[in-house]
């Protein structure tokens, strides 16, 4: 197995995991199941220049076969180069990371490999240093591979889990003297996740299975490289719609409501930008992070995330300014507020038809009461060569679509939430 320094390359788990995108997140209970397959994370990683570290250390231990110890020291290299505050200590939390990344992806090479034959048979390891009781129970059993076990039973089932999955043929199985096994008639249990942080949510998962674990690595990366073209619909399940689960907390019916808006100043507000000074408004927004046209800066913002702030966010792909569209121009001060003081943050994958990739998105979200009236502030921002950079900004004074512009931007993974004084 590719935990074991010195074992050959596992080419069907260096695929699977090559195609993982970064995606920061606060909590592990932000990216559950298999949503794994399409995207690494790191509990309490936001930054992506720290998560994209860790990311290729994970790359190279699972290419080269390293050690925990070897992975470990890069590790404390990738701590102290972004100044990483983590949860827990530090051999805990480097194992964490090590195992339960090298784990799940050989085991998504193994789905795969796995699929050209019709039975599979789980086997429980010996090596397992704290037997769970069910896994020891489901050792030896043979399950056609469209059986519905295999969907939340598929290992690992936990963290430190060392199960895994053999295949056999029809032929095999006679030739062996082997039985198929009658499907188990699984103990379900409910467990609350995360409710001290943004995404509280009640899974069910069977008896001998740990919360976020009930999913078969591989599989919904499977199933999309070979039932789905990516013309045809987005491989990120967690981002096609815009309305996600972590918006209203299952079984409790709880909205997930952003802050009440803030006032903003009417004074504040630009006149009306007469044509033509296009770049002259812009200079305005640009200011105001010491930034100028031409001249981009970096900018911290509330999250401890950098990213790029340059006169890019105004205009269109062909360079134009687009500072007269709708009422930005009016409220640049406000979208300034936004960005530096915003109410929410959120990160999301998406696929890009046009250009056959995915891009990871971010947007800065806050709302406003000035005179009376609602207002929108929205702020995109895309990774691009190793860089957030911003593409667009938007304001929204319409009633009529504003709850629809607050819907479609706060989807993906809630990085941060204004706190209340």
């Amino acid at each position: 197995m590719a935990v074991k320094h010195g074992s050959l390359p596992f080419d069907a788990q260096i695929a699977f995991f090559r195609k993982k995108l970064a995606l920061p997140t606060r909590s592990w209970t932000d990216m559950i199941h298999g949503n794994h397959d399409h995207a690494f994370v790191v509990a309490g990683a936001n930054r992506m220049a720290l998560l994209e570290d860790f990311q290729a250390s994970v790359q190279k231990a699972i290419e080269n076969g390293s050690t925990l110890a070897e992975f470990r020291k890069e590790f404390d290299r990738i701590v102290e180069a972004h100044g990483w505050e983590y949860n827990g200590k530090r051999g805990w939390r480097s194992r964490v990371i090590y195992e339960t990344n090298l784990r799940t992806s050989y085991q998504a090479g193994r789905y795969a490999q796995l699929q050209k034959l019709d039975y599979w048979q789980y086997h429980h390891s010996p090596a397992s240093e704290n037997a769970r009781q069910q896994h020891v129970q489901w050792d030896g059993l043979i399950l056609p591979k469209d059986d519905p076990f295999w969907d939340t039973n598929y290992p690992p089932n936990g963290f430190g889990c060392k199960c895994t999955v053999t295949g056999h043929s029809k032929a095999a199985l006679n030739r062996k003297g082997l039985k198929i096994s009658d499907s188990p008639n699984l103990s379900m249990r409910k467990v609350e996740i995360g409710t001290r942080g943004p995404n509280p949510r009640t899974l069910t998962v069977p008896e001998g299975v740990g919360p976020g674990w009930a999913y078969a690595p591989g599989r919904s990366s499977w199933m999309h490289a070979h039932a789905l073209r990516a013309s045809d619909v987005s491989p990120f399940p967690f981002d096609q719609t815009g309305k996600h689960d972590f918006k209203v907390v299952p079984e409790r019916g709880a909205p997930d409501l952003m802050q009440d808006p803030r006032s903003f100043p009417k004074d504040k507000l630009l006149p009306p930008m007469p044509k033509g000074q296009d770049e002259k408004y812009a200079r305005l927004f640009l200011k105001q992070f010491k930034a100028d046209v031409g001249k981009p800066v970096i900018f911290t913002d509330v999250s401890g995330e950098a990213v790029v702030i340059s006169d890019a966010m105004f205009k269109n792909d062909s360079g134009r300014w687009k500072m007269g569209k709708g009422t930005r121009s009016a409220q640049l001060n406000m979208l300034a507020d936004s960005l530096k003081h915003p109410d929410e943050i959120w990160t999301w994958v998406e696929w890009h038809r046009k250009e056959a990739t995915a891009i990871t998105s971010r947007a800065y979200v806050s709302r406003y009461i000035v005179g009376g009236e609602q207002y929108l502030a929205l702020i995109v921002m895309q990774r691009n060569t190793g860089a957030w950079e911003g593409i667009t900004v938007h304001t929204s004074e319409s009633s009529d679509d504003f709850n629809r512009k607050v819907d479609k931007n706060r989807r993906g993974v809630r990085l941060y939430k204004r706190a209340v004084k």
